[in-house]
């Protein structure tokens, strides 16, 4: 068995890091080499035990004052790491109200409100967050300008490409790399809306290669789409496909969770989308003939509602809300 002159050569606190035990008592429990007879390797802890057990003499006090602290305490386990939160998409065929406009009081017997992301979201509702995530929303196309330039779409005479419609400028998906940065900082505007407690978010303008000229693809887009489920669903929220019924199943198979579409009973789209999505479906409808026709078809299953086109507030002239 172990001497003392294996004692006197193995001394723990030659083995022990000075760094790692600045407690009394509290030590590393450092691997060291023994004499074959003890095995080939042992830890310090061991090693004087094995000594103490066997060699039970009256210097025994001296050497445990010169090994203070040698008994190791195991280290503390890795705690796992947390899973991520729970998220679901809206309840199904639920009263819903649109208010990407303007915030304000949602009519009686709404559950379910899209609001901008800088509004608050409604307590005790489900609150979806809406987020232009593939163009520059107009008030902040400056910023866009002054801090990332390089991902707004220009032409190859340097122009920005802008939506026709609605004078937005393009966000540049069409790299990998760009698509990295955008995901960075719309993803960052996605983890404060789960902060501010929203329950799912609503990337508007899909789309937006169709009208790139050329320069985007669907393919860059639904790429873009997989980084930000990804964040979403990191941060608790579900995640929407906005209108775009031509991404087909490719948007479900990056991660989407349910459709947030508008005028798909004016264009004859809505079966498109519960083809693919069943009843998670919210439409959203601009006129008194697509209403119509949206109730008819998906609204005993879907949540289908009339707005205003500008989606302004009570006491405006143009505000218009109803659900079938």
């Amino acid at each position: 068995m172990v001497g003392f002159a294996a004692l006197n050569r193995y001394r723990c606190e030659d083995a022990i890091e000075p760094s790692r035990y600045h407690s009394p008592g509290i030590v590393a429990r450092t691997a060291v080499r023994l004499p074959s007879e003890a095995g080939p390797v042992a830890h310090c802890g061991d090693f004087v035990m094995a000594f103490l057990s066997h060699h039970l003499i009256s210097g025994v006090s001296a050497v445990s004052l010169t090994l203070t602290g040698a008994f190791a305490l195991a280290p503390a386990a890795q705690a796992a790491p947390s899973p991520a939160p729970a998220f679901a998409p809206p309840p199904v065929n639920a009263t819903v109200d649109y208010q990407i406009g303007e915030a304000y009081p949602p009519p009686a017997g709404v559950t379910v409100v899209t609001r901008d992301r800088n509004d608050r979201p409604v307590a005790g509702l489900y609150n979806l967050c809406y987020v232009n995530a593939f163009q520059t929303q107009p008030d902040e196309t400056d910023w866009w300008k002054l801090n990332h330039d390089n991902l707004l779409l220009k032409d190859k005479r340097g122009r920005y490409v802008e939506d026709p419609d609605w004078g937005e400028t393009l966000l540049d998906t069409s790299t990998p790399a760009k698509r990295e940065a955008l995901a960075g900082i719309v993803g960052g505007w996605i983890t404060g809306c789960a902060a501010a407690g929203f329950k799912a978010v609503e990337p508007d303008n899909i789309d937006s290669y169709s009208r790139s000229k050329g320069l985007l693809t669907k393919a860059g887009a639904v790429a873009y789409l997989q980084l930000l489920a990804t964040r979403s669903h990191a941060a608790g929220l579900a995640i929407a496909q906005k209108n775009s019924t031509e991404l087909g199943t490719a948007g479900k198979a990056a991660g989407l969770d349910f459709v947030v579409a508008e005028q798909c009973g004016e264009y004859d789209e809505c079966r498109d989308y519960t083809s693919v999505y069943g009843n998670n479906v919210i439409d959203i409808e601009y006129t008194n003939k697509g209403f119509t026709k949206a109730c008819a078809s998906i609204g005993a299953q879907t949540s289908v509602i009339r707005r205003d086109v500008n989606v302004t507030a009570p006491g405006s002239r143009t505000y218009k809300y109803q659900a079938c």
